[in-house]
């Protein structure tokens, strides 16, 4: 049960953290006043870091018997149901607070988000998806959709991505609103902490989520607790090291967490266009910054390091700039366990270690054709930041 006071920590985490919320309002037992009582509390004390309200969750599977306590609804439970009974919570909660955000339908089905989008519901925020890359439990296919982690990396994986996000782009499209990918994570399969922990899931965070961003999605909230990391949520970005029962002062990161982290000098930049070379199973993205004086470009080369060992890559720059330092996370292979690593953001030494056509590369790549020429390690994620002379 949520109290106030626990609305008041979070408080608290989010003003030091500087983030936001999504919250999201119970009706599986429905009861209108209830979650009024509750939205508008969070109103209050969340204030402007009170992003959006999501009332059920879920909310067409709510006869699905196969979840435990899942099947919170009859057989007749369809969309003009659940319409219904959400704008009674909406109008319940805005009776109290008129300004109350309002997202949904927090599904994967379109047709769900139409009926979301079509409703009565007043101060309508944003369509919000949920949506796991791996969700065919049983499945042992690769390429496929079962939780491997090979089938992470494989470039299935971004066409199965754009396809099911595409989906609720366009129902945000003809809505009118934003959308929200408010659940999402490498697999909903339960029991898959392996392919959790393996350095496939660190690569596959940072290129999904850039991918989505490019694909139109606004916001995105990977599945995650802060339970214990033996035994707890397998897909969950931290985890507590402390045995069950117990605490800890300081959560360890998982491998998708530390690709995620890399992202962040992306953040607030336009995409453009990107060109870099070097063969195989590689992405690249590049954002522009600060009026254009700044590039940023993250680049994953999802080639196993155990079978290649790097690549040879090339890297265009616009004239005038130059790369004024990396970072990168990185692992001896993509099916490594546990065993991601990072590099700090440093500048690039004088030469750079480059195997291909060119034997070394100036780091400063003020060369004629304007080209870094590096080697990258296999199974990692690298980010170059770039300034205008």
């Amino acid at each position: 049960m949520v109290t106030p006071e626990d609305l008041k920590r979070l408080k608290k985490l989010v003003d030091v953290t500087g983030s936001k919320v999504t919250m999201g309002i119970p009706l599986g037992t429905y009861d209108p006043e209830r979650g009024a009582d509750m939205a508008s509390h969070a109103v209050d004390i969340l204030g402007d870091s009170l992003e959006g309200l999501a009332i059920g969750n879920e909310p067409n599977g709510y006869t699905v018997k196969d979840v435990p306590n899942g099947a919170v609804r009859g057989k007749t439970w369809d969309k003009k149901k659940y319409v219904q009974q959400l704008e009674a919570y909406a109008k319940a909660i805005h009776a109290k607070r008129p300004d109350a955000p309002i997202i949904g339908p927090d599904v994967y089905d379109g047709a769900w988000m139409e009926a979301f989008a079509d409703s009565d519901v007043g101060q309508k925020t944003a369509i919000s998806q949920h949506w796991y890359q791996l969700y065919e439990c049983e499945s042992d296919k690769i390429p496929g959709r079962g939780p491997q982690a090979e089938n992470l990396i494989d470039p299935l994986a971004k066409k199965s991505a754009a396809k099911s996000l595409g989906i609720g782009k366009d129902k945000a499209d003809a809505a009118g609103l934003p959308l929200w990918l408010e659940e999402t994570g490498p697999t909903s399969c339960p029991g898959t902490n392996d392919t959790s922990l393996t350095n496939a899931s660190a690569l596959w965070a940072a290129d999904y989520a850039l991918h989505a961003a490019t694909l139109g999605v606004e916001r995105m909230a990977m599945h995650s607790m802060l339970g214990a990391c033996s035994g707890g949520a397998p897909m969950s970005l931290i985890c507590d090291p402390a045995d069950h029962g117990q605490t800890s002062e300081n959560f360890e990161p998982r491998p998708n967490m530390l690709g995620l982290r890399l992202l962040a000098p992306s953040v607030g930049g336009t995409f453009t266009k990107t060109s870099v070379n070097g063969g195989g199973n590689m992405n690249a993205y590049t954002v522009v910054k600060d009026d254009g004086k700044t590039l940023v470009t993250t680049v994953i080369n999802a080639n196993d390091d155990a079978e290649v060992g790097g690549n040879p890559t090339t890297l265009k720059m616009p004239d005038g700039f130059s790369v004024e330092g990396a970072t990168q996370v990185y692992g001896p292979s993509n099916e490594a366990k546990s065993a991601t690593k990072v590099v700090p953001y440093n500048p690039l030494p004088d030469t750079v270690p480059y195997s291909g056509p060119k034997k070394t590369a100036s780091a400063d790549a003020d060369g004629e054709d304007n080209e870094l020429n590096i080697d990258l390690a296999g199974s990692s994620v690298t980010v170059f930041i770039m300034r205008k002379k």
